[in-house]
């Protein structure tokens, strides 16, 4: 898997560095700021680009608006943010362009290899990878319709998809059967009046429908 590193902080840049080469990702390119983003991955095509929020000059957002920008021009590249705070508007803003190939942790998940690495890999196959803290904040503040109609399993259940996770992680998570975790997923999408779809869309709407709006 090829990879693309945007991060201003040359420690942090050169750990992650040693961490994806010695875990099999090859490493394309790795950049102190966001026009350096955009330049590396109309170069290399990656499959995945780890991209800091927080970037030179102004150390505001610019990596989420050079990761906008990279997924206008290069859709099918997946987009895994940092931050060292939680922001969950950056999530939100991502999110509500693209319903695949994204990611939002807190750099502390990092010095957890093996969940950076899932989330990473995850994220790079087409899927979501959110951080806890982040969907605990998107919980705590929404607090109007559809969202109130869920039971506090309901939204352990909705937290847990996520943050990505498949049927059988959100059983192992809260230890109980895979049919359990379906019928309370069905639930949600009653409760949230999302209509039927194929394949996994509604459990992105699922997602995007307490994402909206927040800021």
């Amino acid at each position: 898997m090829r990879v693309v590193i945007a991060e201003d902080s040359v420690l942090l840049r050169a750990g992650l560095i040693k961490l994806l080469e010695t875990s099999g990702f090859e490493v394309a390119a790795a950049v102190g700021e966001a026009e350096g983003l955009l330049a590396a991955v109309r170069e290399h095509r990656p499959d995945a680009a780890i991209v800091d929020v927080r970037m030179p000059p102004g150390f505001t957002d610019e990596g989420v608006r050079a990761a906008l920008v990279m997924r206008r021009e290069s859709p099918e590249v997946a987009v895994l943010l940092l931050s060292q705070y939680v922001e969950e508007r950056y999530a939100a803003d991502l999110l509500s362009t693209s319903t695949s190939g994204i990611g939002y942790l807190l750099k502390d998940r990092v010095a957890d290899v093996s969940v950076f690495l899932d989330a990473l890999r995850r994220v790079a196959s087409g899927g979501t990878a959110l951080d806890p803290e982040v969907v605990a904040q998107l919980l705590l503040r929404r607090h109007r319709d559809p969202l109130d109609r869920l039971t506090p399993r309901e939204r352990e259940v909705l937290a847990l998809m996520a943050e990505g996770r498949s049927n059988a992680g959100i059983a192992a998570a809260l230890v109980v059967s895979e049919s359990a975790v379906a019928k309370h997923i069905n639930n949600i999408f009653a409760k949230l009046d999302l209509p039927h779809a194929e394949g996994d869309h509604r459990r992105v709407l699922a997602v995007l429908r307490f994402l909206d709006g927040e800021s």
